[in-house]
């Protein structure tokens, strides 16, 4: 069974700005998502990002506490489809999703796949237009991801 990416409303906010929400169609065909993080974009998605409802809250209710909806439910969710990749770039979702046994990564990691499958042919480029409209990128990330890149 192919691995399944649950997408929070950052990264699709992010590559709209910047233009290439089709790289997560190019890698993955499809991806999902929840009906809160579509709420919190508050614009009509393309018909590849599935929307998918958790099917017990219980849990989402309690991450509410410390997330926001959009991380919260893109967790619970991930708890009901085994062999979930969660695609979140808040550091506090990503640490709590990781304590619990979550595969996680986040836009710049999707960036970096969409350049070693060829779909975007450097991502420097990209990541100066990151900065541009505020996403945050650590010199070492950034250093790291070059390095990572051959670029």
């Amino acid at each position: 069974m192919p691995r399944v990416y649950l997408l929070d409303t950052s990264c699709i906010i992010t590559l709209v700005k910047v233009e290439l929400l089709f790289i997560l169609k190019e890698l993955y065909g499809s991806v999902l998502t929840t009906p809160e993080v579509v709420n919190e974009y508050g614009f009509n998605l393309p018909e590849w990002i599935v929307i998918q409802s958790v099917p017990d809250t219980n849990y989402q209710k309690i991450l509410e506490a410390s997330l926001d909806k959009g991380e919260s439910s893109i967790l619970a969710l991930g708890l009901s489809i085994p062999d979930s990749i969660l695609v979140l770039d808040d550091l506090k979702a990503r640490k709590y999703a990781q304590r619990i046994g979550f595969e996680i990564t986040g836009t710049l990691g999707i960036l970096f796949k969409a350049k070693s499958a060829g779909i975007i042919p450097e991502i420097k480029p990209v990541l100066e237009q990151l900065k541009i409209i505020g996403f945050r990128i650590s010199e070492n990330v950034e250093i790291e991801l070059m390095r990572l890149s051959g670029e």
